[in-house]
């Protein structure tokens, strides 16, 4: 339940502030939203995972394609990144360009 609750204040956020425009590359005000969605999805698990620091990391969708950009404090922080995307409903790909960059004192 909570994890809906994220998705749909997420998507609200996203739609409120973009007043459904249609970008470049996508086809429709449908195909937008569905975009919208699969982004607040992924953000929303991203946030809900200890291991990983959601709010370092970027997540854009275009048409099922998630690109992740960013930084993660190691290796695993990162991979567990892209199995959450990649897990998460209406994933057709990931393109990973998150950068290792470990936490200094």
């Amino acid at each position: 339940m909570k994890l809906q609750a994220v998705i749909l204040a997420a998507s609200l956020v996203v739609l409120g502030a973009s007043g459904c425009a249609v970008t470049s590359g996508q086809s429709s005000v449908g195909e937008y939203v569905d975009d919208a969605a699969l982004t607040a999805s992924v953000k929303a698990k991203l946030a809900e995972d200890q291991t990983v620091s959601a709010s370092r990391i970027s997540v854009e969708s275009m048409k099922g394609v998630v690109q992740l950009s960013g930084f993660a404090t190691s290796a695993a922080e990162k991979q567990r990144a892209v199995e959450l995307t990649r897990s998460t409903k209406g994933v057709r790909r990931v393109d990973d360009s998150i950068q290792i960059q470990p936490k200094t004192n």
